[in-house]
């Protein structure tokens, strides 16, 4: 295992600029192609209703996607925690990563599987908790994300 930097994190994982900026850009266009179509050719009543929320929630998607991006992943010694202080989860809890092709995980991410049930959490493009199982990844780096989840591996072996 490595040795933690003088703050104490073994790792980090963060947003790709270019995955980030993708990702925005889908979920704004997304919003905004709605609302126009909505407006520029109303459809029945109900049927404006919907594609008004729809159209006005992917906007609110992207705008949190965007916040979410500043956010790191960090590694530290007996927790997995983000940068604005929240647990995803203590590494004595954590009973397997899964970081395979077919596993459940988050697109160049790895799922943790933990003791405890956690209470749901999702913050876009960058970690989500659901039941017993914590996602790391979506708009994060391939590499970060690979490194992370074997210290975990081998901090959950030992």
């Amino acid at each position: 295992m490595f040795n933690p930097d003088q703050d104490g994190i073994y790792a980090r994982v963060q947003a790709s600029p270019g995955r980030a900026v993708f990702a925005y850009g889908v979920l704004f266009g997304l919003g905004a192609i709605v609302l126009y179509i909505a407006i520029a050719f109303p459809p029945a009543p109900a049927w404006m209703v919907f594609m008004i929320a729809f159209g006005v929630l992917m906007l609110w998607l992207a705008e949190k996607q965007r916040r979410a991006a500043k956010l790191e992943i960090l590694l530290m010694e007996d927790e997995v925690v983000d940068s604005d202080g929240r647990v995803l989860a203590r590494i004595a809890d954590v009973t397997g990563v899964s970081r395979g092709a077919l596993a459940f995980k988050p697109s160049n991410g790895f799922t943790l599987i933990t003791r405890d049930r956690g209470a749901g959490a999702y913050v876009p493009g960058i970690w989500w908790r659901f039941g017993r199982r914590v996602g790391v990844g979506g708009i994060t780096g391939a590499g970060q994300t690979k490194f992370m989840a074997e210290q975990i591996a081998l901090r959950i072996k030992g």
